[in-house]
């Protein structure tokens, strides 16, 4: 049955959403596929329900192309299976807690690995059963902060989420790379620009991990490429660590005057002025500046930290915040400088950090702080600093950290070439989880000899809701959405061009007739058939609502003729009414079949 723009429960705006940022939300809630309910939460109008399972279909196909068998667990999920994996306490404030009425504790699932886990474990013992990979595409909730962006970033969204389980870590690597490849195709059938980079893997562990991040330039995900062709998230690059530097010869660090210098750029134009070098000016690289921040931990304790890095570079939040999970980071207060009076704020430096760690303190170091390398920093005196302070023979850290920010231009890791940095969406992630949660449910099976082995896992990721706002972010136009045929609502959107069929009964019997014979042959119509609708009505909607292929039946009915207009390159062509279902199924094959 074709759907009806007469009786389509559907209601599209002229103005964008007052709380919209990005192109997506805006163009989503404009063309009437979805509606707020609350921050972070939304309701699927019919035709944004028909892409979401279009979305679900194609994903489904994939996964089960691979061998992988669909379950489905409940969205309400109990405390003691988070608890034995230590997530009930590391998700902190990022999950929705519950008490049911007899007090027992109870989560909304953020994801499902204990679960999965559990199952396999209550139902095979056996190196024979494995390997196994199970999926499912489910509701999901976190509680995000700042829900924003629509369906970007939401605290209720569908994911499909599947496990490998497998007796080795060779048979592991196999399921590993079917995944993988499965989600190639995935995506190249959903018509999104994408690359496959390195990540993080964060709160879900693991011993590496792969994103699949949609390009955009709204995206909230930096990466990073190389001309030689290493990629990966920015929060996963690793410094190049320079070669220590012989110090024997350097002269020994003294501490100087630098009145109202508390900035690095105030610092190095002092430098210049009191203290001129010989080979070239003072640079903001040749400072050490030193970071105060506060971790939160998920038990509520907290741990103020500094991090010394060059001062030509920032400490990028996301970066800091990724080598330091499941903790949070916290801004320092001045609340938390009066708890630390040996600290000269705007003059801290290492020697209340270092080695003597008068603050207690953590001190971690940025990898390019190698020894040898000579710094200017702060003396822990307010209006002073230290000139020449040697790494490793005036100070040490407690460690190093990737906190610092990355730059177009940086060397890549593997000696690749100088990085550029782009944005994308993250659409999926891999996990090469290992035993971890294995280990922490005693998910074992008897392998060929008769031997207890834990099962190696794997954990994959797609974003099925999010998939929706990324498509449109790849693929709009001033005038609205442009969905990739696999996707779409419709294949075809008929425009009747009449506004009353007592008027036009030519119009919309041909068009009544179109409709008929083109569902019949397996093309979906999305038909405009509103009365009293104007035609510059009708075609902003079609337009805005993005379906491939707009046809319009009017006027060119006196010559036999009707339109068809391909809406992502915005060719029009006459086509005679006689040859019109015909043209339209073979375009809609020549589509399927991935035909330009």
């Amino acid at each position: 049955m074709p759907l009806r723009m007469s009786t389509l429960f559907v209601r599209t705006l002229r103005d964008d959403p007052a709380d919209a940022e990005l192109p997506s939300h805006r163009l989503l809630v404009r063309a009437g596929y979805i509606r707020r309910a609350a921050p972070g939460i939304y309701s699927w109008l019919p035709l944004g329900y028909r892409v979401l399972r279009n979305i679900e279909r194609v994903v489904r196909t994939e996964m089960d192309a691979i061998g992988a068998q669909e379950v489905h667990f409940p969205a309400l999920l109990p405390r003691e299976p988070y608890e034995a994996s230590n997530r009930w306490t590391e998700y902190g404030d990022g999950i929705f807690r519950l008490k049911d009425r007899k007090d027992g504790d109870y989560l909304l699932g953020p994801t499902h690995e204990e679960m999965f886990t559990l199952l396999v474990k209550d139902l095979y013992s056996s190196y024979k059963d494995l390997p196994l990979s199970i999926y499912q595409i489910q509701t999901k909730y976190r509680d995000e902060a700042r829900p924003r962006a629509g369906l970007l970033r939401g605290r209720e969204f569908v994911m499909k989420d599947s496990y490998s389980f497998d007796v080795t870590d060779e048979a592991f690597l196999v399921s590993y790379q079917a995944h993988r490849d499965a989600y190639v195709r995935i995506f190249d059938r959903l018509g999104l620009r994408y690359v496959i980079v390195a990540a993080m893997s964060g709160a879900m562990g693991g011993s590496a991990s792969e994103e699949f991040l949609a390009i955009a330039d709204n995206g909230e995900d930096t990466y990073v490429r190389s001309p030689g062709g290493y990629a990966a998230n920015v929060e996963a690059v690793r410094t190049p660590v320079p070669d220590p530097v012989p110090y024997d010869d350097a002269p020994a660090a003294h501490a100087e005057h630098t009145p109202d210098t508390p900035t690095i750029a105030t610092l190095v134009d002092h430098l210049n002025e009191a203290f001129p070098r010989t080979d070239r000016p003072w640079r903001s690289a040749d400072t050490l500046k030193n970071v105060l921040v506060v971790l939160r931990h998920p038990d509520g304790t907290t741990e103020p930290v500094a991090i010394g890095l060059p001062g030509d570079r920032d400490v990028d939040l996301k970066r800091l915040s990724a080598q330091v999970e499941p903790a949070e980071v916290e801004p320092f207060t001045d609340d938390d400088f009066t708890r630390h009076p040996d600290l000269a704020k705007g003059y801290i430096g290492p020697g209340v950090l270092g080695e003597k760690n008068t603050s207690g303190i953590r001190y971690l170091l940025d990898p390019r702080v190698v020894d040898g390398t000579r710094w200017v920093t702060g003396a822990d005196v307010t209006g002073s600093h230290v000139i020449d302070l040697v790494a490793g023979r005036d100070f040490s850290g407690d460690g190093t950290i990737e906190a610092a920010e990355i730059r177009a231009g940086d060397p890549a890791p593997d000696g690749s070439g100088p990085l550029e940095l782009a944005r994308g969406i993250e659409m999926g992630h891999i996990f090469q989880l290992g035993r971890r949660f294995a280990e922490a449910l005693s998910l074992q099976v008897l392998d060929e000899n008769g031997r207890l082995v834990t099962v190696t896992m794997g954990s994959y990721g797609v974003g099925v809701s999010r998939a929706v706002a990324a498509i449109v972010e790849n693929s709009h136009d001033e005038a609205g959405i442009i969905w990739p045929r696999e996707v779409a609502p419709a294949d075809v959107h008929l425009v009747v061009t009449g506004k009353d069929p007592v008027k036009d009964p030519e119009i919309f019997a041909e068009s009544e007739r179109i409709t008929a014979e083109l569902e019949a042959c397996g093309v979906s119509v999305l038909l405009d058939d509103r009365v009293k609708v104007s035609p510059g009505v009708k075609f902003t909607d079609a337009e805005l609502i993005g379906v491939p292929t707009i046809v319009v039946v009017g006027r060119g009915l006196t010559d036999g003729v009707v339109e068809v207009k391909d809406r992502r390159s915005g060719d029009r062509i006459q086509v005679s009414v006689a040859n019109v279902v015909t043209h339209l199924v073979e375009v809609v094959g020549a589509a399927q079949q991935g035909d330009p």
